[in-house]
């Protein structure tokens, strides 16, 4: 399978979508992303506190085989972060369409 280069603003997108549906962890998260780009870790962690520290996901801890793992929630300003970022993932997709089906000319 070949990856296509992702944008951080498409990858804060698919982040939201994932927490959006149900509070992950980490490495869940990850999982997810990994399935459309390919995203390292030391990437995403740094994405994952940028998205806590702008307001859009907050963080609990909970134990799982003794161990404790940080959990991702996704605040009312993620949500409407989230809507945002489809809307723009939307005109974006359909500007790619309409110039590869040829409906744009210049």
């Amino acid at each position: 399978m070949y990856y296509y280069p992702v944008s951080s603003a498409l990858i804060e997108c698919l982040i939201l979508s994932v927490v959006n549906l149900q509070d992950s962890y980490g490495y869940e998260i990850s999982q997810s992303v990994k399935l459309v780009a390919k995203i390292k870790e030391s990437t995403l962690y740094p994405i994952l506190r940028r998205l806590e520290q702008s307001g859009y996901l907050t963080t609990y801890n909970q134990q799982f085989n003794g161990r404790n793992r940080k959990y991702y929630s996704i605040t009312d300003s993620g949500r409407e972060q989230l809507l945002y970022l489809k809307k723009e993932w939307k005109e974006y997709r359909d500007t790619l369409d309409d110039i590869i089906e040829g409906r744009i000319n210049q």
